[in-house]
């Protein structure tokens, strides 16, 4: 029976992870919105839950409306 989670064999290092930039993001660092973005990260995680953190969601959906 297989194990719980993930089964790939990591091929790549660390540093090598760090050097790149994660393409998501990139593509929300191109619309503007990464401050939004940041304090909605910062709020989930320091809250473990998105519904206390409808303002930063608010934020940055608003954030990324204006900008489509």
């Amino acid at each position: 029976m297989a194990k719980p989670g993930h089964t790939w064999n990591r091929s790549r290092s660390l540093e090598e992870d760090e050097d790149e930039e994660d393409p998501v993001d990139a593509m929300i660092s191109r619309t503007g919105c990464m401050a939004q973005h940041r304090e909605l990260q910062e709020c989930m995680a320091a809250r473990q839950d998105w519904r206390h953190c409808q303002p930063q969601v608010r934020a940055f959906g608003e954030c990324m409306a204006r900008r489509q």
